[in-house]
């Protein structure tokens, strides 16, 4: 069974740092591409940083470029996604994705709120 778990959000002031974390279970975690979503109220989901399954090319959001940096470590199968400089803009449920050929799954969201 497959399990996605994302921790770490919460709620900071502008400028402020946050670093979200994602335990994946139930997979052979090197075969998959892994991502942060996020989805704010009345906004359609977004990606905001994606790793390839081979662990060596990461896209990062425009709106988020030179902010936010994703990591993974294999051998703890967990993600990470370090927030900096964080804006009111990037208010929004947080959600972790581990994605294959035929194979989809997300976590349950973790909130992320920025306060002006």
């Amino acid at each position: 069974q497959v399990q996605v778990l994302e921790s770490g959000g919460g709620l900071v002031q502008t400028g402020g740092s946050l670093r979200l974390s994602c335990a994946i279970s139930g997979l052979t975690f090197s075969s998959y591409a892994t991502g942060w979503f996020r989805q704010a109220p009345g906004k359609d989901r977004e990606s905001v940083a994606v790793i390839n399954w081979g662990g060596d090319s990461t896209y990062y959001a425009a709106s988020v470029k030179g902010r936010f940096t994703m990591s993974r470590d294999d051998a703890k199968n967990t993600v990470y996604l370090q927030m900096n400089s964080l804006k009111p803009e990037d208010t929004a449920v947080y959600y972790c994705n581990a994605r294959s050929r035929g194979n989809n799954y997300w976590g349950q969201g973790t909130q992320v709120t920025v306060t002006s």
